[in-house]
């Protein structure tokens, strides 16, 4: 009986391990909840979104068909199926073959799908127009203060010109980047929001996402860097020595001036990434430990955790946005840095 026992316990942390990583995926679908009936059929509740593939020609069908990689989907005289969170070809009957190392050895056709990732992106990205449209329209409308909703944003957007754009940019140059540090900043802020809905999005807990953000801030700071920033860089001891004898320090310190170049967007990416990651991990993971734990101390305590860690998360997804948005504006400070020569 205890062995019996064991082996269930062991079974539902497999379970819930692999819901983890399910949550954390990119998926092809919205899902919701999920139940066995009483033929033993997983039910899935959810939202389908579209599928889009090329192999040879475009191939359009609704995410609903794959059913979590339970089935075989057909398209056109082609036939594909979903597996470990990437769709291959296949045959009728689905047979997926597999290396030495566990890898599919299926042909793995071009992907364009609208995945949950991209979805939420495009969501937000609409929330983002309306909302900013509207806040500039009742700007133009009142004379210059916001109605209705503006009224919350304006001292945030106040908030990111005066105490992050000018104090790291300067009062000259701020405006030009001014664009980009409200759009990365809300859009940064309101994925993280969602990352917390019932909807089980992990948009900026995906490394490709935070990569071309960061990639982003990279191109910026380096296409509009001021001479004296590329000086600063490869010549970072001016005329304060002869040339002769800059030589061998040089050797050593303009190496590391250029990786610090590689440096910084990198430390912006991994520090959302990881932070992002690593909050929706340990909130699963807590909600997992009430179906293990199944008793009137532990469950409750798990829940409670769940709770406050969800509260906390409420700050996190503010700060992160805040302290890339702060580092971004700092880059592009050293960027648009110019010292006066005499």
């Amino acid at each position: 009986m205890q062995a019996k026992d064991a082996e269930a316990s062991v079974d539902l942390k497999t379970e819930i391990k692999e819901y983890i990583t399910h949550h954390l995926q990119d998926t092809y679908d919205f899902s919701l909840f999920s139940y066995t009936n009483k033929s033993g059929k997983h039910i899935y509740i959810g939202i389908p979104l579209p599928v889009i593939l090329w192999d040879e020609e475009l191939h359009v069908f609704s995410s609903s068909k794959l059913h979590h990689g339970e089935e075989v989907v057909a398209s056109g005289n082609k036939y594909y199926k979903l597996d470990h969170g990437k769709i291959y070809r296949t045959d009728a009957s689905g047979i997926i073959s597999y290396d030495d190392t566990h890898h599919a050895r299926n042909i793995a056709p071009l992907d364009l799908s609208i995945t949950k990732g991209v979805a939420s992106m495009i969501l937000i990205s609409i929330l983002m127009f309306f909302l900013f449209r509207s806040l500039a329209r009742s700007y133009k409308k009142n004379g210059g203060v916001p109605s209705g909703i503006g009224r919350f944003f304006e001292p945030i957007v106040l908030y990111i010109r005066d105490d992050i754009a000018r104090p790291n940019i300067g009062d000259k140059k701020h405006g030009k980047y001014m664009s980009f540090l409200l759009t990365v900043f809300f859009f940064i802020w309101f994925l993280n929001i969602l990352g917390l809905t019932p909807l089980g999005v992990n948009v900026t807990g995906n490394i490709a996402v935070t990569f071309g953000l960061a990639l982003l801030t990279f191109l910026i700071t380096n296409l509009t860097g001021t001479k004296d920033y590329w000086l600063h860089i490869f010549d970072p001891l001016g005329s304060s020595m002869k040339w002769f004898a800059k030589i061998p320090i040089y050797i050593i310190l303009i190496p590391i001036e250029v990786l610090g170049i590689f440096i910084k967007p990198f430390s912006l990416l991994i520090r959302l990434y990881a932070n992002m990651q690593a909050g929706h991990i340990v909130l699963m993971s807590l909600i997992g430990l009430m179906f293990i734990f199944k008793s009137w101390l532990g469950s409750p305590l798990s829940f409670g955790l769940a709770f406050a860690i969800s509260i906390i998360e409420l700050l996190v997804a503010l700060l992160q946005a805040y302290i890339f948005t702060m580092l971004s504006a700092l880059y592009f400070g050293f960027a648009a840095e110019e010292h006066e020569h005499h």
